[in-house]
């Protein structure tokens, strides 16, 4: 008897793991959901943080936030508009990709021209980062308009 049929224990612990994979791999789009709400979160809160006092906004933008070659006026309203807009586009898995590549460089822009930021600090935006990138690389998953969009060009094709 071969050792890796399917009634000896390799076989049994192969077909067992071949099933638990199958059934976790079901959570996936979960997963990818979930990392897309929490990053849109994070930033639409920041977002709506900038526009409840712009006069404030503008102040850090120029005191604390050092965005190389744009003036801070013009940083505040880009980086706002950005934590706004790019959001809805991960809630919705709308060009889910584009909003991802757009925030990933938006998070290494945050980190690089606060340099007062605190090490804890640091620690989430590297989550994020880790995050956004994950979406970036696997897509947005299964619940998403972009899935929804590339279903319904493929039946037209």
């Amino acid at each position: 008897m071969n050792a890796a049929t399917p009634d000896s224990l390799f076989g049994r612990v192969g077909g067992i793991h071949c099933a638990a994979t199958r059934q976790i791999d079901k959570l996936q789009p979960l997963l990818l959901l979930a990392f897309r709400l929490y990053v849109a979160r994070v930033f639409f809160m920041s977002g709506l943080t900038k526009i409840h006092d712009w006069s404030i906004t503008v102040a850090l933008f120029t005191n604390e936030y050092h965005v190389p070659v744009l003036p801070p006026a013009a940083a505040a309203l880009m980086g706002t508009a950005t934590e706004l807009s790019m959001p809805v586009l991960l809630t919705l898995g709308l060009a889910t990709r584009f909003g991802a590549f757009v925030l990933f460089f938006f998070n290494i822009i945050a980190v690089v021209s606060y340099a007062s930021l605190p090490d804890i600090a640091v620690k989430d935006h590297y989550l994020w980062g880790v995050l956004i990138l994950v979406v970036l690389i696997f897509g947005p998953g299964k619940i998403s308009l972009d899935h929804w969009l590339q279903g319904r060009r493929s039946s037209r094709f």
